[in-house]
């Protein structure tokens, strides 16, 4: 089953690529959805990757090969498999040219609670090659593995890698690496509530936590998800 969100972006990407023979970007993804910020788009592309009806492809920019549709949507526009392209089709076989990457590499800086707080992280480990498309245009980017579940219903399994935009203030219901009285690293849903702060799980097994303004430190932002298989 999937979410009005994520039914919705599959049938924008579908409708532009059979009308266009290209993807919309991933701010018109965010325009179509009338969503705030392209985090969203990347959790509902996650979330249609980990359901099998999209599948992105490893070292090319903005390539997704949609693999299915929900039945009525197949069924009125006489879907076939294909592959989103991030260019208009040219005369030149794509095998003919040389295949350039658009990635950077990003500092894993250790890793980030999503359950239990474990203990601020501020060492880089190593790199991650991060695709330029999950990266924000004049910002310092950092990447951290995740330990535990308690995001797990936005997509956020034990085990992945979150690319993280560094800034210091967040909007409501973005997942943000907050930092809880001076120590305590925890990545989870921001929100304001009276004059407090609210950090959200996206598990049930999780209770919310209800802090104070000055307990609580913006860290950065979520804007990508890296999983290994």
């Amino acid at each position: 089953m999937l979410t009005r969100k994520q039914r919705d972006l599959l049938a924008f990407i579908h409708k532009r690529v059979q009308r266009d023979g290209v993807p919309p970007s991933f701010d018109e993804m965010k325009d179509a959805l009338d969503l705030r910020s392209k985090s969203g788009i990347h959790r509902l592309i996650t979330a249609l990757e980990e359901r099998g009806f999209i599948r992105r492809l490893a070292h090319r920019a903005r390539a997704i090969e949609i693999t299915r549709l929900p039945d009525d949507l197949a069924a009125a526009s006489g879907f076939v498999p294909r592959v989103i392209e991030g260019d208009r089709p040219q005369s030149t076989p794509p095998a003919a040219r040389p295949v350039q990457v658009d990635a950077s590499d990003v500092p894993v800086m250790g890793r980030i609670a999503a359950g239990v707080p474990i203990e601020a992280i501020s060492e880089v480990s190593h790199h991650v090659a991060v695709p330029g498309q999950m990266l924000d245009r004049g910002g310092d980017h950092y990447a951290l593995e995740v330990k535990g579940d308690s995001m797990i219903d936005a997509g956020i399994n034990d085990g992945d890698v979150v690319v993280i935009r560094e800034q210091s203030s967040a909007d409501n219901g973005e997942i943000v690496v907050a930092l809880v009285d001076g120590h305590e690293a925890t990545l989870k849903r921001y929100r304001r509530q009276k004059g407090m702060i609210a950090l959200e799980a996206a598990n049930p097994a999780y209770e919310t936590r209800l802090l104070r303004e000055d307990q609580v430190r913006i860290q950065g932002r979520l804007v990508g998800l890296i999983r290994s298989y």
